[in-house]
């Protein structure tokens, strides 16, 4: 007979144990499975262990430009061998935290396993059966590996193995230009290694706008970073000092060498062996569980939370859908995944922090609208800090004044630009800011002069 629970949580990454931790709390008999480590991608792979090396790699670099601010530090050196303990420590500490969470809830056991649906409401794990009216799958994604030529033949690095690295690459080449690809880029760089990024399109982060694209080359090229763009017909082939990268069609001796390669071109989820066609769970083309506005799949009882719905690839968004279920389970509280908007931000140094549409998108909306930018050079605090790459952009609608979308690029941009979405979400016009008093001196602080700039978005 299988276990009987109220519930069953399939992976343990940004939305499943605070669901577990709720479900708990309410009263409910929970089931809560994970296969690997506790956490998920942020936890081991992604937010935690990464911002960890870019801090590192920060500190690097702000040693070795000293001497700008009169400190004399002498010659900087990388010990990577305690850059990845640090890592490991600081993320060890995170996956202990979630994995003791979850053994001492109450009314909530914990399963060590791979987790296999056998009918819409049963789960087979480690030799048990476990069977659940409601079922929730987080079982996230993971860095996708290209059909590409030579790929089977040459050794490669994804973004997950690259946390076992403990040494400087010589050359890392890496393939994929867009938001994990910049921050390895800068990362590695700063540690000492030499590094190109191969990128197909004919710019950085096509999702962003091209001044923001232009921008962040800028930066990187700045570092010494080398890109390549409109590279077509992307191959690997072993050498004997690593491994070669063909970029061009009709060319073949169009190349780059390096000592490794980093494979950064996307992310796919983990979906294609839960036996989801046992549960008539439906999913997309690229393999992503479809989900409705409450993140309820095609199958009742069955919901799908985070990067494997397609929704969303970023922890807040993972998180966020955690709130969505239990607001609409528990709290009847009507929210939905439409009421959320676009934000995230690439951790490169400056920081990108965006949040709403992109000039391009309200372009393509064909409304009438405002939109100012700002260079960092003309930021107060940014001189102070001698940190003055990037600008600010902000774009309004100039019928219902309020704020479209905002692009902050450059010194805390991340955190300065949350200013902006909180005010998106109140649905408040962009004079709210005009007439908010900011503390000087700061980032922030020109965020008002920034809103008291804008002008008509020429067509």
């Amino acid at each position: 007979m299988p276990h009987a629970y109220d519930a069953i949580i399939i992976g343990t990454g940004q939305a499943g144990p605070p669901l577990a931790a709720r479900l708990s709390d309410a009263g409910w008999k929970v089931a809560i499975v994970e296969r690997g480590a506790f956490g998920g991608t942020c936890v081991n792979s992604g937010c935690i262990p990464t911002k960890t090396l870019v801090a590192s790699a920060y500190a690097a670099q702000l040693a070795r430009r000293a001497g700008e601010y009169g400190v004399h530090a002498g010659a900087v050196a990388v010990d990577m061998k305690r850059v990845k303990a640090r890592k490991d420590a600081i993320a060890g500490k995170s996956r202990e935290g979630v994995e003791q969470w979850m053994e001492k809830l109450a009314n909530v056991t914990v399963y060590r396993g791979h987790a296999r649906f056998t009918s819409p409401n049963t789960v087979a794990v480690a030799g048990e059966s476990l069977e659940a009216p409601k079922v929730f799958i987080n079982v996230g994604g993971r860095p996708l590996v290209p059909a590409m030529p030579g790929v089977d033949d040459a050794p490669w690095l994804t973004s997950s193995t690259m946390m076992h690295v403990d040494f400087l690459p010589k050359h890392l080449v890496i393939v994929g230009g867009s938001y994990i690809g910049l921050e390895f880029g800068q990362m590695y760089r700063r540690f000492g290694s030499e590094v190109t990024i191969i990128e197909k399109g004919p710019r950085l982060i096509h999702r962003e706008d091209p001044d923001v694209s232009a921008a962040i080359l800028e930066i990187l090229q700045n570092e010494g970073v080398h890109v390549r763009l409109n590279a077509e017909c992307i191959s690997l082939r072993k050498s004997a000092t690593g491994v070669v990268v063909g970029v061009e069609c009709e060319q073949p001796d169009k190349s780059v060498s390096g000592s490794h390669v980093l494979l950064a071109v996307g992310r796919e989820p983990n979906t294609g062996d839960l036996g989801l066609d046992k549960a008539g769970v439906k999913t997309d083309r690229q393999g992503y569980i479809e989900v409705d506005d409450e993140l309820r799949t095609n199958v009742p009882g069955v919901w799908a939370l985070g990067d494997c719905n397609g929704k969303g690839a970023f922890t807040h968004t993972a998180y966020n859908d955690y709130e969505i279920v239990a607001a609409n389970l528990l709290d009847n509280d009507a929210r939905k995944v439409s009421d959320r908007i676009t934000a995230y931000a690439l951790y490169i140094d400056p920081p990108l922090g965006r949040a709403g549409m992109t000039e391009a998108q309200v372009r393509k909306s064909g409304r009438n609208a405002l939109m100012a930018t700002r260079p960092m050079t003309r930021v107060g605090r940014a001189v102070e800090k001698g940190e003055t790459q990037g600008f600010m952009k902000a774009l309004v609608d100039a019928e219902t004044k309020q704020i479209l979308g905002a692009a902050i690029l450059g010194v805390t941009g991340d955190e300065v630009v949350h200013t902006l979405l909180d005010v998106m979400y109140a649905r408040a016009p962009y004079t709210t800011v005009t007439r908010a008093m900011h503390i000087h001196p700061t980032v922030s602080e020109l965020l008002p002069t920034l809103l008291q700039d804008v002008k008509p978005l020429a067509r």
